[in-house]
């Protein structure tokens, strides 16, 4: 079977997949991180590959920038590949005053601008959550690394550019940090009945000025990707 976005056949995919962003971050994790990685779909450029990690089997796959492209993807591989977890291995901008360039985040809740719930035709405003499983796995192995990093709210924000200029706005209610996907992503696990979660690398400080190049972007914040990757071996133990 395929889907419009994905050529892969039925048990090409992992029931674990790490979906960053980027195909060119998905191609790194695979070369750098998986045993005998084979590459399931060059559609569009969204690169995916399976492999193992330490004898579990593990899926990367590029997500593209926004809710509505990792709506698609994490969509049809939840529904359509029967895929039981996403984590989402991305950049975030700081938010918090005490959130630092290149530290973890660790997404236990997505605040959001978006207008993605609306589909749901909910009578009130969902909340969208970290599979507990998911989340406690990848503390465990942030703690056991000695990483420096931060457990809390993010945004999935519609706007890269923001006009309103609501930073400011939303580090008064605690959020961490800012990004493009992970409200999204959670939404659509909870439809599946499914279990996600979102790993962010703090690429920039924009209320501070400061950012990383392109190159350190796709290619290297490894802590982010080695707790995903033991969060991937531990819940299949």
């Amino acid at each position: 079977m395929s889907t419009p976005h994905n050529n892969a056949n039925k048990g090409d995919i992992a029931k674990t997949v790490l979906m960053p962003g980027d195909p060119l971050r998905a191609k790194f994790i695979a070369e750098n991180y998986l045993d005998s990685p084979v590459c399931y779909n060059e559609v569009r450029g969204m690169l995916g590959y399976t492999g193992t990690y330490k004898g579990v089997p593990v899926s990367v796959q590029g997500s593209g920038m926004g809710m509505p492209s990792i709506g698609i993807y994490s969509w049809e591989l939840f529904n359509e590949y029967d895929v039981e977890n996403i984590i989402r291995v991305g950049t975030a901008g700081a938010v918090a005053e005490n959130v630092q360039l290149r530290d973890v985040i660790i997404s236990m809740s997505a605040s959001t601008n978006s207008n993605y719930a609306s589909q749901y035709r909910l009578p009130g405003t969902y909340a969208p959550t970290a599979s507990w499983s998911l989340l406690s796995a990848a503390v465990k192995a942030a703690e056991e690394k000695g990483s420096r990093f931060h457990v809390g709210n993010v945004l999935s924000s519609d706007t890269f550019y923001d006009d309103a200029d609501s930073l400011a706005e939303w580090l008064k209610m605690g959020v961490l940090g800012i990004e493009m996907e992970t409200a999204a992503l959670y939404m659509n696990a909870a439809r599946a009945g499914k279990n996600a979660l979102g790993i962010f690398t703090v690429s920039d400080c924009p209320l501070k000025g400061l950012s990383t190049s392109a190159e350190e972007r796709q290619n290297s914040f490894r802590d982010m990707m080695e707790i995903a990757l033991e969060t991937a071996a531990a819940i299949s133990k």
